[in-house]
């Protein structure tokens, strides 16, 4: 048995839990916050088999699709001027931990 967490993007979570769900994977599904960017996520927990881990990460990597985004870079300097320089960092796609599972019970 494996445990699958997914940090996926907001912006992506609806169309991987479909697509989960569409498939007959038992999906929760929890609210968090990244710590970079402080930018809406969605951790899907996933309780599964060993052989369909696979079928589960090519689902997520089809649905979760990463992407540009500029975000202000504040600099302050040592005469106590503030300015903001955006800068373009990569926002989605998805990270994944695959964790086995010593027990896993459904009641």
């Amino acid at each position: 048995m494996k445990l699958v967490l997914a940090i996926i993007s907001n912006d992506d979570a609806n169309k991987v839990s479909k697509a989960l769900v569409k498939e007959n994977y038992f999906v929760t599904k929890l609210a968090t916050t990244g710590g970079f960017l402080l930018t809406g996520n969605t951790t899907f927990l996933i309780g599964t088999n060993d052989e369909k881990v696979p079928r589960i990460l090519e689902i997520i990597e089809e649905h979760s699709k990463t992407r540009a985004k500029l975000v202000p870079n504040s600099i302050i300097s040592e005469f106590g001027m503030f300015s903001s320089l955006p800068v373009e960092v990569k926002v989605g796609g998805a990270t994944v931990f695959v964790i086995n599972v010593e027990q896993f019970i459904k009641l």
